[in-house]
This record gives C-alpha cells, structure tokens and sequence, in this order.
C-alpha cells in the first residue's frame, strides 16, 4: 500500500485530505506537522509528500517553518529528492502556483478550499505512477 504523508495544521483540511486519499485513493495515511517526523518518515520510504504551504506550529533548527521550506529539505536531501511533494495552499492568486514551484522543488500543487476531489486524486495518482515508472 502506497504511503502518503499530509503535512496540514487544519483539522478541516487534515481530515478532507486523509479521508480522500485513505477510502478513496486506497493509500495510507500518516498526518504530521512535525518537519522531523516528516523527513524520517520520507527516509524510511513514504512514496509522497502533501505540505501545507502556511504552518502555524512547525519549527525547524528553532526557526518557524512552514511547507515551503520542508519541501526544499526533503529535494535537498538525496535519499528522499526523488519522493513526490505537493503544496496544498489558500494562496491561489495568479502566479502564485508558479511561483511556490519555483521556490520549493515541488512536482505539484492544489488550491484550498479543495474543490475538486476527482482532480486531486488524478495528480497524486499520476504523480505516484511517475514515481513508480
């Protein structure tokens, strides 16, 4: 079974996201906030990475963080570089997504409030196939 971590400060938002991909996307599910446990969890083989752009309680090194900077440290380091990330974020502003992309190495991202179900799940799936190839 494929493993996904959702990295979301939300209750709301954490439960939408673990409920779609948990009984409809069939993979498991850990919810995290935590930059450590998502990197240890990444190293021991978790197959993607779902980050909320805007953390309030993550810190890294004492410093706040947010899911911009825990993707940067998961492309940056070579054992979890390969593990597809998404950004989930209320920023939706045109050329946001663009950017976010750009700043963090992510493979893809969704707009919040999650709207279309169908679509989020066909870009994890295709980017879990694209891993997998």
């Amino acid at each position: 079974m494929r493993h996904v971590i959702v990295v979301e400060d939300d209750p709301l938002n954490a439960l939408l996201f673990h409920k779609l991909l948990e009984r409809r996307g069939g993979y498991r599910v850990t919810l995290t906030e935590s930059p450590e446990e998502v990197l240890r969890l990444a190293r021991e083989g978790a197959d993607l990475v779902l980050l909320d752009v805007s953390l309030t309680d993550s810190f890294w090194e004492g410093r706040h963080i947010g899911g911009v900077d825990i993707c940067r440290l998961l492309k940056s380091d070579p054992a979890c570089a390969k593990i597809p990330a998404v950004l989930a974020t209320a920023h939706a502003m045109r050329g946001d997504e663009e950017r976010l992309l750009s700043e963090s190495g992510a493979d893809g991202y969704v707009a919040k409030p999650l709207v279309d179900h169908e679509a989020f799940l066909t870009l994890i799936r295709g980017l879990l196939r694209a891993e997998a190839a």
